[in-house]
């Protein structure tokens, strides 16, 4: 049962059952806009409409696959299947659509749904936190929810440049589309650090309750530092030092890892699987997103993992049978480590045997039982076929630490990055490293503790592991380190320029 009380997701709804029952608030129709956003509550409504945009839905206003994450089609398929860490296969029964599968192999094209659907999305979100900028400068807003507006778009515009590179660059909605001027990656990055340097510090301390899944001060230098960590890849130049500041301040807000005790009374048989579950543990979670399944969101990766038969014989309910994950991925656990218990191969209830081996993916494609499962995010109630109530982790602090250690390595000082790899490990239930790590080491580290949260297709291109071959495809050309521009946008506005190596 969900306790959380999220202010900003549902506070249009809040305040207009407020309206019904209670005669002497305010009429808000009746304050001018400049007053009434100045308000606290609307400024909360602003800022309502942005991060409504950010827990994932089906269907929202006819567009399916909005959000970060938690449904088909959208942004987390669009970044995690181009990585080494998860597919859904088309099934030689039939079953699934190809496009899945061509994102693994890296056979996108810039008319597929997916990418399409995510650029909508992003400059909707973009759209939207524009416009709650303008409202809430307008009114003279509280300054914190001024710069938790503009933190918000820095958020989006970092999606952007992240997946598409030279992107069109607008912050007030006053300009047509087809006139929007496309900025180059660099031009963007160095703006959204200087929105993120100027208004973090501007935004509250406070952990959990209201800011449970919304950028409070330790969000935001988290956000920040995932913009320094790949600045060398945006604009050529790196800024570990700067990362490290970042994460230093993230460290301020006194997070720690989640204990990892050994309990058979839960799903998973261990403590650390609650960092994937319902009310996540603010110990580590910095910013996450908040779900109740048919109220808000819904978290589909378990049930979209594991077959009919066999989510029926744990759940009561069937299974979607589809997200696998490659063998080359699994194979790099080691077989003490607490993080592959979510793992599923070989039989299960529901007279179900999932292979390690997986023939094929598009044509002809897997078998039905082809392919490992993953249940991390182990479905909570309520839930149904159609999703569960798990809340999703954007960022937690284990992240955090990797970065620290990552930006030691990279800045020659591998015995001061140690420390944040062992914890890391240990929690893990495995052995410190018996000696400093690598690069290697961390970005191993990073894909044991982060997969399936939607970071690993940036880190693979930080690596320069993204372009490396795997058992489904050869290697791949350079260009496909960024996603191409839709058509659809590019017929919209004729100045945009394509990225390289899709102009045809």
């Amino acid at each position: 049962m969900k306790r959380k009380n999220i202010v900003l997701i549902g506070c249009l709804s809040i305040l207009l059952m407020a309206a019904c029952t209670n005669v002497d608030e305010v009429v808000y129709d009746r304050y001018p806009a400049e007053d009434f956003y100045g308000t606290p509550e609307g400024a909360d409504i602003a800022l309502a409409s942005v991060y409504a945009e950010i827990p994932g839905e089906f269907v929202r206003n006819n567009a399916s696959g909005v959000g970060y994450a938690g449904a088909d089609n959208g942004w987390y398929d669009m970044n995690c299947m181009a990585s080494d860490e998860q597919v859904i296969p088309h099934r030689n029964t039939g079953d699934w659509q190809q496009d899945f599968a061509r994102l693994h192999k890296h056979e996108w094209l810039p008319t597929d749904f997916i990418i399409n659907n995510t650029w909508n999305w992003l400059y909707k979100s973009i759209f939207n936190a524009n416009l709650a900028v303008s409202l809430l400068e307008d009114s003279r807003a509280d300054e914190a929810k001024i710069a938790e507006a503009r933190v918000l778009r820095a958020f989006f515009y970092y999606l952007l440049i992240d997946d598409f590179g030279d992107v069109p660059f607008y912050t007030e909605n006053t300009i047509t589309v087809d006139q929007i001027p496309q900025a180059s990656r660099k031009e963007v990055f160095d703006f959204i650090v200087k929105e993120l340097t100027e208004n973090v510090e501007l935004l509250s301390g406070t952990k959990g309750g209201n800011f449970y899944g919304r950028f409070n001060k330790w969000a935001g230098y988290m956000l920040l530092a995932k913009v320094y960590l790949n600045a060398e890849v945006y604009t050529g130049e790196a800024k570990w030092a700067e990362c490290l500041e970042a994460c230093l301040k993230v460290s301020e807000g006194g997070f720690n890892l989640h204990p990892a005790i050994t309990d058979a009374n839960l799903p998973l048989g261990n403590t650390y699987y609650e960092l994937f579950g319902d009310v996540l543990p603010d110990d580590e979670t910095i910013l996450a997103i908040y779900a109740t399944l048919d109220v808000l969101s819904r978290n589909i990766y378990t049930n979209r993992s594991l077959a009919g038969s066999h989510a029926q014989a744990l759940f009561g309910y069937s299974g979607w049978n589809g997200t696998i994950v490659p063998k080359d991925f699994y194979l790099k656990y080691d077989d003490n480590d607490i993080r592959k218990q979510q793992y599923l191969v070989g039989e299960q209830p529901g007279g179900v045997n999932y292979t390690l081996d997986v023939q094929s993916i598009d044509s002809p494609g897997a078998a039905p039982q082809a392919g490992v499962r993953n249940i991390k995010f182990y479905p909570v109630t309520p839930r149904t076929g159609g999703g569960a109530s798990n809340d999703f982790p954007i960022y937690r602090y284990a992240d955090a630490l990797l970065m620290m250690a990552e930006c030691h390595v990279r800045l020659g000082n591998s015995a001061a990055a140690k420390p944040f790899v062992d914890a890391i490990r240990e929690r893990a239930g495995l052995a410190a490293l018996t000696t400093n790590p690598t690069l290697e080491d961390i970005y191993n580290e990073r894909g044991f503790e982060l997969n399936w949260e939607g970071h690993r297709r940036q880190d693979m291109i930080r690596f320069g592991t993204f372009l490396e071959p795997n058992e489904f495809r050869g290697a791949s050309s350079d260009y496909r380190k960024i996603f191409p521009i839709p058509t659809s946008a590019l017929d919209a506005n004729p100045g945009l320029q394509q990225n390289p190596g899709y102009e045809n």
